[in-house]
């Protein structure tokens, strides 16, 4: 009963927070600065941990499609997997370890030190004031994050391909899009849209209703890392569904 609770208070803030959003006023200075505080938090991160994968992805598709003389594809597969798959599920992952722990943690100090209880005295809205600009934040950081990603992975690729394996790079970047459509790329940017809303609500809601002193605050941290990044990844099945599925 008490899961069935606590979603029902989650549906509820959710609510809260999107008419907030969608009639302003919005604080655009605090919703700037929390946007660009995740994205450069998270912009080496991302790209860092997807450059990588990029350069494996390359590594045993290259060994694949030696066997079947198909090598001017490998481009176009490390390309269709990075938009789709590789640098949404990433970028949501780190962006929920640094950001939305960091939203978690401020509004559960806020929330301990009774700053939000004061701000409601003042009559004015927290849910406004303090929320809608993490969530803003996490819904526009997220794609951005996305898309600096998924090139960081085909940089990768193109790196193990044609400079460690001695790959034509003309052969690479002309087939590049042989298989990727913009439907790919736009599709990583909706997977990331929704992961985002994931992380700013999940997040917010954490550490808008922390509780139990600095002990309370760790909990609602670890609690959005753990419940935005297995939400992300439960919800990039059906979305992978909805968006690729009758992709032939």
């Amino acid at each position: 009963m008490e899961p069935l609770i606590a979603l029902g208070r989650f549906g509820l803030f959710s609510a809260a927070v999107w008419w907030r959003i969608v009639t302003p006023r919005w604080e655009v200075q605090e919703t700037l600065r929390q946007t660009w505080g995740v994205s450069i938090r998270c912009l080496l991160p991302v790209a860092a941990t997807v450059f990588p994968f990029g350069m494996v992805m390359s590594l045993q598709g290259l060994q694949i499609f030696d066997l079947f003389g198909a090598q001017r594809l490998l481009s176009s597969l490390v390309s269709v997997a990075v938009f789709r798959e590789l640098s949404p599920v990433m970028a949501t992952a780190l962006v929920a370890a640094q950001g939305g722990s960091s939203f978690a943690a401020e509004l559960g100090a806020m929330r301990i030190k009774e700053e939000i209880d004061a701000t409601t005295v003042m009559a004015i809205d927290p849910i406004r004031v303090h929320v809608v600009p993490r969530v803003i934040a996490a819904l526009v950081a997220t794609p951005v994050l996305g898309l600096i990603g998924s090139a960081s992975g085909i940089a990768g690729g193109y790196v193990t391909a044609v400079w460690l394996k001695g790959e034509p790079a003309g052969t690479w970047w002309a087939n590049l899009w042989a298989l990727t459509q913009l439907s790919d790329v736009l599709g990583g940017a909706v997977k990331c849209l929704v992961f985002g809303a994931i992380i700013g609500f999940v997040s917010c809601y954490n550490g808008y209703n922390a509780s139990g002193g600095a002990a309370g605050v760790g909990r609602a941290v670890n609690d959005t890392v753990v419940t935005a990044t297995t939400s992300a990844v439960v919800a990039n099945y059906f979305l992978t569904t909805v968006l690729f599925g009758s992709v032939g």
